[in-house]
């Protein structure tokens, strides 16, 4: 039986199922004390077991989104706070080639900041 978290993915549409799958592996893969889980039905990465980011798709756009749980603590001109009062969101166009070196460079950012 697949987890829940699996499930997730799986019932995605593509292209957006590509991308988050995609997206899932990098964060996965960018630092060795990332780790996922299952939170508030979500897709959830932990830095040394702090929420750190998350996937989640748009409901009315229905493109992909990278979530930063401490957003409002740094700045980067594709992070949008919208009416949250902790997390950015960076939306992902699902149609184009993900733009790793920005993801990157967010995700350094975060990591950097909960290493302070």
């Amino acid at each position: 039986m697949l987890r829940e978290i699996d499930q997730f993915f799986l019932n995605q549409d593509e292209p957006t199922k590509s991308c988050l799958l995609y997206l899932r592996e990098f964060i996965l893969d960018f630092d060795d004390n990332i780790t996922e889980a299952w939170k508030y039905k979500m897709p959830f990465y932990c830095y040394n077991g702090r929420m750190f980011c998350y996937l989640w798709v748009n409901k009315k756009t229905l493109q992909p989104y990278l979530g930063i749980v401490e957003g409002r603590r740094i700045e980067h001109p594709l992070l949008v706070m919208e009416k949250r009062s902790r997390m950015k969101t960076m939306t992902i166009n699902a149609n184009q080639d993900v733009p790793v070196e920005t993801i990157s460079l967010i995700l350094k950012t975060v990591i950097d900041l909960y290493a302070k």
